[in-house]
């Protein structure tokens, strides 16, 4: 195992949940993509883009579960470089057999939601508290299942809105629309 990597990663997303706490108790965090909060995101992935180009996927065999882990919460973080966070799950997928497979459930779905498609293991919450659309409420909670997520309840399953409303969702915020154009999650 790799222990200076490991815990480089450790403190990387120390800092990014320290500085988020930072920004939410102030109030900042509402009303788009807060400045210190993108450049600490960029900063990290810029990071990891180098210890994977030195070593490899941070995979836990190679820095440990909580090194791993810290490495997902980056990418998941990196909401700024959509390119990179495709890339990264595909080396997820890749060495999924030594990766925690939440981290991969999570990754997916959030992908998924910036580009407007219905997610997979319904990871991704609306301001509401509702997963975003997915795929097939039926087989949601054994894709849950297969990916060590708890299930539902078919309470909170039935909440989900249809397919057809993401565009109805996404349309709610153009701030953010604008934002997800010029990232490049998506094209108008």
């Amino acid at each position: 195992m790799n222990h200076t990597f490991s815990k480089e990663l450790i403190e990387l997303a120390k800092k990014d949940l320290s500085v988020r706490d930072r920004l939410l108790s102030e109030g900042l965090l509402s009303g788009g993509y807060h400045p210190e909060m993108e450049m600490i995101h960029r900063k990290n992935a810029e990071r990891l883009r180098e210890i994977i180009k030195e070593t490899g996927f941070p995979t836990v065999s190679m820095v440990g579960a909580e090194g791993s882990n810290a490495a997902w919460l980056i990418i998941q973080h990196s909401i700024g470089e959509p390119e990179f966070m495709k890339k990264c799950y595909k080396m997820m997928i890749e060495y999924s057999n030594d990766i925690n497979p939440s981290n991969i459930a999570y990754l997916y779905d959030r992908i998924q939601v910036f580009q407007s498609k219905p997610q997979r293991y319904g990871t991704q919450l609306t301001s509401e508290g509702i997963p975003y659309p997915v795929e097939n409420k039926t087989y949601l909670n054994e894709e849950r299942l297969k990916m060590n997520l708890k299930p539902l309840s078919w309470e909170d399953i039935n909440r989900i809105s249809g397919v057809e409303s993401i565009s109805e969702i996404d349309g709610k915020d153009e701030d953010y629309n604008a934002w997800r154009v010029k990232t490049g999650w998506f094209s108008v």
